[in-house]
């Protein structure tokens, strides 16, 4: 059922299986397109409204390659229908340089995409060609989501919009509390500096934590104005400290948070009419 998107109501998003872990971590970690389809079907219907989907080599390490996204993306849509936003990484884990992540990105011409911008904008010298993505994007019709470690990159982002790099009146970010360490665990207080006095503003935010407390964090985050992201990406560990037996646990598990505090939940179309709202 569709809900007007609102103050009080919130998209899920859930990061299945991100670039870095494999089987050993979890089994149900989903790799395969047919994996990665089955496991999208179950966090739909536990109450996501978009996935965020990572590809990987034979071999299980990181990869990003037009073929491979169009592959997957065709796999979810032909088992969880429209209503779920398919949003691909850019990011490069060291391995891809900006005109590579870019260039796959034109290739793939997804629906949504997410821009870590310290990967995209190193330095000032890759200003413009930031600029020019996202400005072939906004032709497109392709969700941007940018991806912020540190309130540093929330204002130097801000900076690029007044300069006239950002093609759209405001632009989604995804603030991501902690890092991509050993035993990292993240607590809804490392979202305070993210929304610091003198720290820009922005009318679509999500928040994504590591470990055991996730669901906290991005519930802080909801009741602040934000919306979620969960997943094994960066959490496999339910609120009680024992290991999720798939996706879709700890989807299921923002998903009854949200419903207990009395907001509604958004479904991929109600998520998709934002974000065209957004970009108009």
């Amino acid at each position: 059922m569709s809900v007007e998107t609102g103050l009080n109501s919130v998209a899920i998003a859930v990061a299945p299986n991100g670039g870095r872990k494999t089987k050993v971590d979890h089994p149900n970690l989903p790799l395969t397109a047919t994996e990665l389809a089955e496991t999208a079907v179950r966090c739909k219907e536990a109450g996501a409204a978009m996935i965020h989907v990572h590809i990987r080599k034979k071999d299980g390490s990181h990869l990003l390659d037009a073929g491979a996204y169009r592959e997957v993306m065709s796999a979810i849509r032909s088992r969880a229908g429209d209503d779920l936003v398919v949003q691909i990484t850019s990011e490069a884990l060291g391995l891809y340089t900006p005109p590579e992540q870019i260039a796959v990105v034109k290739e793939t011409r997804p629906e949504a995409v997410s821009l870590a911008l310290r990967e995209l904008v190193p330095d000032a010298s890759f200003e413009a060609a930031f600029g020019d993505l996202l400005l072939w994007m906004s032709k497109e019709r392709v969700f941007p989501q940018i991806i912020l470690y540190d309130p540093s990159e929330a204002v130097l982002l801000a900076d690029l919009q007044k300069r006239g790099l950002i093609p759209w009146r405001t632009i989604p970010v995804l603030f991501v509390l902690g890092r991509y360490t050993v035993g990292q665990t993240s607590h809804p207080t490392d979202l305070l500096p993210f929304l610091a006095t003198g720290i820009p503003r922005f009318e679509h935010w999500s928040v994504c934590a590591f470990g055991r407390h996730e669901v906290a964090c991005v519930t802080a985050g909801t009741l602040l104005g934000g919306h979620m992201r969960v997943g094994f990406e960066n959490n496999m560990r339910l609120p009680d400290g024992t290991t999720a037996s798939g996706n879709e646990d700890l989807v299921r598990t923002a998903s009854q948070v949200v419903r207990a505090v009395n907001y509604e939940l958004e479904s991929g179309c109600d998520l998709r009419k934002r974000l065209r709202n957004l970009a108009d």
